[in-house]
């Protein structure tokens, strides 16, 4: 893909997403399911809080309603509540506007299928060549053909709603820490929460164009780690800036990544009888901490590529219950076909009252093996991973780490970065092994 990586197109707003490329986008989307439905496509839209995402939201509506369909406006809301909108209220698709946990001069656009799931790759190739085209080739609808657009903001409110009624137990006499990440959970979190009766502390939640996931949300966890121990809550919750994915907090203060949670999420189904296929779907970043734990309690495992789409894939094609990613996207596939953060800390919630325990107590069991991630920058992410250097150097750490552990060196999806990855018995261990082979793709790779 030229444009859509694993999480939609994404880049810095203005420069590498542009106007010119959201009203293509909206004029390929609105052209498109115009014609299939005879006329009048129906396309929801949601945004997060960058101040970028308003104009984009202009330009998609422009688009999609100059070629014929009707555009619905979410406003500021979560990519999970667009799919939860796309595949309960008969759209044709939907746009999330947002770059998740990117700083605000960035920015996305999500495509959902109106299954509720990111559209398929095939889509996305017609799209992307649309994109490099020549605009003439869609008609300009005129007249009464024109689409409108329409405030939908009672979706979101249904939404809200949905999240509520997924939960059976009170949280009366719980105290939450939530991170808004001054982003999409903003408009959202804490109306649940209060809802369900937990004694809710909300922090983060004034955003203001600039300051989404600034030093708060899931990618700065301290912050809410040092809350809920100033605090003494109960837990905390921290989301990105679409709330696609959910970091927990528990009573100490320690973190709670994607890992711990699907451990704790998936033990409790075992127990309960609700992970039927006995098997959690994570992705190849999980720690190996976690897959030991999973063998002593007898759970089976299945690993993907990075990236919540391929979770999904593997969880729908073989019927599995639970997934999810270490970064916090967790899918539940009884209530959602994507990453869905504030529905994730819920599920922890229940687990929590249910059990009649702390999380502290829910994840004792579960020994996370130090890991070490570093970033590097480069041109040519095939080229790297193709250098018979690099290549040999990645070997020999791998037979080095052995049983005791792993190195692994991938491509982002939505970043021109080469991520290199180890886990080891120490963190001393993890960070040689890291190091050494980021010295020889700075050597041979940049």
């Amino acid at each position: 893909m030229k444009y859509f990586g694993t999480d939609g197109f994404r880049g810095n707003a203005n420069k590498d997403l542009s106007l010119y490329h959201a009203i293509k986008i909206g004029r390929f989307l609105g052209d498109y399911f115009n014609k299939n439905n005879n006329g009048k496509g129906k396309i929801v839209i949601g945004k997060d809080t960058r101040r970028s995402s308003y104009m984009f939201e202009d330009a998609l509506s422009c688009g999609i309603t100059s070629s014929g369909s009707d555009a619905y406006l979410l406003h500021v809301t979560t990519t999970p509540s667009v799919s939860y909108i796309v595949r309960s209220e008969d759209f044709d698709c939907g746009v999330m506007i947002t770059a998740s946990h990117n700083p605000y001069n960035d920015n996305g656009i999500k495509i959902i299928n109106s299954n509720g799931e990111k559209i398929d790759d095939e889509f996305l190739e017609k799209l992307e060549a649309y994109i490099d085209s020549d605009i003439k080739d869609i008609d300009l609808k005129t007249g009464e053909d024109i689409g409108r657009t329409q405030d939908y903001i009672g979706g979101r409110n249904r939404y809200i709603a949905y999240l509520i009624q997924t939960v059976t137990k009170s949280f009366k006499g719980k105290k939450v820490g939530l991170d808004c990440a001054n982003g999409a959970a903003s408009s959202i979190v804490k109306s649940v929460y209060d809802a369900l009766g937990a004694e809710t502390y909300v922090i983060n939640n004034k955003p203001n164009g600039f300051n989404i996931n600034v030093d708060c949300g899931s990618t700065h966890i301290e912050v809410l780690q040092k809350f809920v121990k100033e605090n003494k809550l109960d837990c905390g919750f921290a989301f990105d800036g679409d709330a696609d994915r959910c970091i927990a907090i528990d009573e100490n203060g320690d973190v709670m990544d994607g890992d711990v949670i699907l451990y704790i999420c998936g033990k409790y189904m075992k127990d309960e009888g609700a992970l039927e296929s006995n098997t959690v779907v994570t992705t190849i970043m999980s720690n190996i901490g976690l897959y030991k734990a999973f063998d002593k309690i007898g759970i089976n495992y299945s690993k993907t590529a990075v990236g919540d789409k391929y979770v999904h894939l593997e969880m729908s094609e073989h019927g599995y219950e639970l997934g999810g990613e270490q970064s916090g996207h967790i899918i539940f596939s009884k209530y959602a076909n994507t990453g869905d953060g504030i529905l994730t800390s819920l599920r922890l919630m229940e687990v929590m009252i249910d059990s009649k325990s702390t999380f502290s107590k829910l994840r004792r069991d579960l020994k996370i093996y130090p890991q070490m991630l570093k970033n590097i920058r480069v041109k040519d992410k095939k080229s790297v991973l193709s250098n018979s250097k690099i290549k040999n150097i990645i070997e020999k750490e791998s037979e080095n780490l052995k049983d005791s552990g792993r190195i692994l060196v991938r491509e982002s999806g939505t970043e021109p970065l080469i991520r290199v990855m180890a886990e080891a018995e120490t963190k001393e261990i993890a960070e040689q092994s890291v190091d050494r082979v980021v010295k020889v793709i700075k050597e041979y790779g940049l």
